[in-house]
């Protein structure tokens, strides 16, 4: 026995066996309160995002018809600014031979007859 006894003294001791913590007894379900509010909450935030984003689309197209309306008035400016250009024209050269007849009225000249125009012909 003794041989025995010097085998178990040299061996490592036996390792202490490890005792579970006692589990905590199962509570009642209390997730069933806590799983509405997470999703409501997620109900709430998702709600908040989508509202968002439409807010955002909204802006979108008022701005794109804004830029539309823009546009158009550019071009109606554009057509109206040819226009006057136009007119500026026209009673420019009306008033300018109205101008003459009146200075030449004034220094007491008159329109010649037609019978009396002649043309000379330069032609080489």
């Amino acid at each position: 026995m003794a041989a025995v006894d010097w085998f178990a003294a040299e061996a490592a001791p036996a390792p202490a066996v490890r005792q579970r913590r006692p589990r905590p007894a199962p509570r009642a379900r209390t997730s069933a309160r806590r799983r509405p509010r997470r999703l409501t909450g997620g109900i709430v935030w998702i709600s908040a995002f989508a509202i968002l984003l439409v807010g955002v689309v909204a802006l979108n197209v008022a701005v794109l018809r804004a830029n539309v309306a823009v546009d158009k008035l550019d071009r109606q400016q554009l057509q109206l600014q040819a226009h006057i250009a136009a007119l500026t024209s026209q009673v420019s050269s009306a008033s300018a031979s109205l101008r003459i007849e009146r200075a030449a009225k004034h220094f007491g000249l008159v329109p010649a007859q037609s019978t009396d125009t002649s043309y000379l012909d330069l032609g080489r």
